[in-house]
């Protein structure tokens, strides 16, 4: 919902920096965390959302957040213009871009990807926080297909790498059996229903985003494993579905949050990828593991699949400009629980490889 003070901001994208910027995502701000993250380089920040306590949090603490299929969502339960300004100049006082939120809460669209009661809903409450975010000049919004709770993200989360740093892992002998349907399903779904249900929803909601100046992201599944899992589909496991989901309802408001970490899992050639898609990138996440499905780790960008230089050059090349973001990264010695000094080095790291390919 706008308010009449917030009716005379500009619907229209941020002013993004022409070149190719680090990036950070956060749920929760302070002066300490951002002040470190301008010192260390970064330009843009995301914002995680729905987790109650945490300053930076953009939606109403008193939203129900207990289980992605029962959260109760409406117009009114998105956070406001006001909200989303009052973030954005917060982070500007250190010299840091609000570059978007992050990823919708999967409670924002369980009911839609089922078709479920409350799809409207859900559809409703989308719509506004569009609305919203161009109406505070906030130009991206991220968001993964995929419901919660059905496979864990990952197997493990003390894998020994580099240094007895340790990492997270996949491995699917470790993976406990799934229910069939999950408890938060009532029957199991067939690929092309699905798909039917996620394209009708592009359709609906793009228009919306095109209006608002804001491009929503689409994440792969992560891990891109099986076919379905549990009775669920897992649509985005691969680049062939990338292409039916930019091709569906064509329009310039719609684009990809490329993790560089899940196509390398998927064992396909990641430079490649990027010029595949080139145009349709609106924000990478820059990190990689070591294997792939069925079995990876993820570690330091210099130790993974593919080679880092390459893939940043590859994003220079389709002409990309905007973040790349480490997203998640070791846990180092003497590391805080947010892993300040792994962050440091991988954003080190990645502002190395930026300049070094710019000037190229």
């Amino acid at each position: 919902m706008v308010t009449d003070e917030s009716q005379s901001l500009p619907q229209s994208h941020s002013k993004r920096p022409e070149h190719i910027s680090v990036g950070f995502r956060s749920r929760w701000l302070n002066d300490e965390r951002l002040k470190f993250m301008a010192q260390i380089g970064v330009e843009d920040v995301f914002v995680d959302v729905l987790s109650p306590g945490y300053e930076a949090d953009a939606f109403p603490d008193d939203m129900d957040t207990d289980g992605a299929r029962h959260l109760e969502l409406s117009p009114e339960s998105v956070p406001s213009v006001d909200r989303l300004v009052e973030l954005k100049d917060y982070l500007a006082k250190f010299d840091l871009e609000f570059a978007g939120i992050h990823s919708l809460h999967y409670g924002m669209y369980g009911d839609i990807m089922f078709d479920r009661e409350g799809r409207d809903r859900q559809v409703d409450a989308i719509v506004t926080l569009l609305e919203n975010l161009g109406a505070a000049g906030i130009d991206t919004l991220g968001y993964q297909w995929n419901p919660r709770g059905v496979v864990p993200m990952r197997t493990g989360t003390d894998a020994a790498i580099r240094g007895g740093a340790t990492a997270t892992r996949w491995n699917e002998d470790d993976l406990e059996p799934i229910q069939t349907p999950p408890g938060e399903l009532e029957r199991t779904y067939s690929e092309e229903e699905c798909w039917e249900n996620y394209e009708e929803f592009l359709a609906e909601i793009l228009p919306v985003a095109e209006e608002a100046g804001v491009r929503m992201a689409l994440h792969p599944a992560d891990p891109p494993v099986y076919e379905e899992i549990g009775g669920v589909p897992r649509l985005f496991r691969n680049a062939e579905a990338f292409e039916r989901a930019m091709s569906a309802v064509p329009s310039d408001a719609h684009g990809l949050k490329l993790c560089l970490g899940c196509f390398s899992e998927m064992g396909e050639d990641v430079p490649g990828v990027i010029r595949r898609f080139g145009d349709d990138i609106v924000f990478v996440h820059f990190r990689d593991v070591v294997g792939t499905v069925p079995d990876f780790t993820e570690t330091f960008l210099d130790e993974g699949n593919f080679d880092p230089h390459e893939a940043m050059t590859a994003l220079h090349e389709v002409g990309f400009r905007g973040p790349v973001l480490l997203d998640h990264v070791p846990h180092v010695e003497g590391d805080t629980e947010w892993r300040h000094r792994s962050r440091a080095y991988g954003s080190g790291y990645l502002r190395c490889l930026i300049e070094n390919v710019s000037r190229q």
